[in-house]
């Protein structure tokens, strides 16, 4: 019996070595084409999405989407995901559920829509099951062949296809667009981390192209690296909101009762802002706040639910957070990332997670110094 062992240092050196890989040969080489290109405008969040669907499909699944590559379509999936994705949201957004539920029961509207967006995931979801099983799971390390080994029905494969792909892809792609913004707010912070880098990789002139990504072991050694990454998500979290159902009667920590079948919501992007857990320099960003004696600190995952908590805490956590570090990284050392409106806020867009209105617009160019 197959095991899934999704704390092990074996599925996390799995995940490093495909991010690795996806950075190296497709990432870089396409940031790389738009520098020779004079203010040539690239939308990174876009970038970020489809570098962040090819990675979840080939850890996940053991299969290559190949979303990255130059001038490709943004594939009916993606529409499709993202419609969902949007609908869905709107949905636990609305003043009168009845609405919803009314026009669901008539299949009229944004539900005959949503309905329509979530035949077409399945579709997938359900062909790659298919697939993996004529290639044959029982010696594969990707997660989807994992679960095969130990859970035959199907229904419930297809869900866990369509659960990884929701928070593999969108979560890191907002995590990396808001971080590389805030970067352009606050270039003393990239500075520090190139300086980081250097100090643990060498610096990018000595070190020669190899080191233009860490080895795992460096990765664990750069702290302000981490620290700004939890800070960037502290301001703006993937997840903006969360709603969890309570399953019996019960009673928080504070004294408040919660009725059976209650939703329950919280907020992370307020969580993150709330003078009274964050001081009164809360709206700064400031990496330091999580670093004691140069080592980065984490806090409560009550007080930073970004990834949840305790027994819900995010089953992919240390992917994503391999994932943001290893791109940071990466591209903080070989390219000067200039937002065209740094100006101006993100503004996001309905959705499970922090989609930028509008994406983010940058002129990439090869670094100098």
């Amino acid at each position: 019996m197959a095991s899934l062992e999704l704390g092990s240092v074996s599925i996390r050196s799995y995940a490093f070595e495909i991010v690795s890989s996806e950075i190296q040969t497709r990432l870089i080489p396409l940031l790389s084409s738009h520098t020779a290109q004079k203010g040539n405008i690239l939308d990174l969040q876009d970038v970020f999405r489809r570098f962040s669907f090819d990675n979840i499909c080939r850890f996940s699944f053991g299969l290559d989407p190949g979303c990255l590559q130059l001038m490709l379509s943004i594939s009916d999936f993606n529409k499709a995901f993202d419609l969902a994705s949007k609908l869905s949201a709107e949905r636990a957004m609305a003043a009168w559920p009845l609405i919803w539920k009314l026009k669901r029961a008539l299949n009229l509207g944004t539900e005959k829509k949503l309905k329509q967006a979530i035949k077409i995931v399945d579709l997938l979801a359900e062909e790659m099951i298919k697939n993996r099983r004529k290639m044959g799971f029982s010696t594969q390390k990707d997660l989807l062949s994992r679960f095969m080994g130990t859970i035959d029905d199907d229904q419930y494969l297809r869900d866990i296809v369509i659960s990884f792909l929701l928070a593999g892809r969108d979560t890191v792609a907002s995590g990396l667009t808001s971080f590389f913004w805030l970067l352009a707010q606050h270039p003393e912070v990239e500075k520090a981390i190139r300086d980081e880098s250097d100090r643990v990789m060498g610096p990018v002139g000595q070190s020669g192209p190899a080191q233009e990504l860490s080895s795992f072991d460096q990765m664990r050694e750069m702290y302000y690296l981490q620290a700004a990454i939890y800070e960037s998500m502290r301001l703006y979290p993937p997840v903006q909101f969360d709603s969890k159902f309570c399953e019996e009667d019960d009673t928080l920590p504070e004294g408040t009762f919660v009725r059976k079948g209650t939703r329950v919501t919280y907020h992370p992007y307020a969580m993150g802002r709330m003078e009274w857990v964050w001081s009164p320099d809360h709206l700064k960003f400031k990496p330091e706040r999580w670093l004691q004696s140069g080592v980065f600190t984490p806090v409560s995952p009550f007080k930073y639910p970004v990834f949840q908590a305790e027994l819900r805490v995010c089953l992919g956590k240390e992917m994503a957070l391999v994932t943001m570090k290893n791109v940071a990284i990466s591209l903080i050392r070989r390219f000067d990332i200039q937002v065209v409106t740094p100006s101006q806020a993100p503004t996001f867009v309905p959705g499970l997670t922090a989609t930028v209105r509008g994406g983010l617009p940058v002129v990439i160019s090869e670094r100098r110094d």
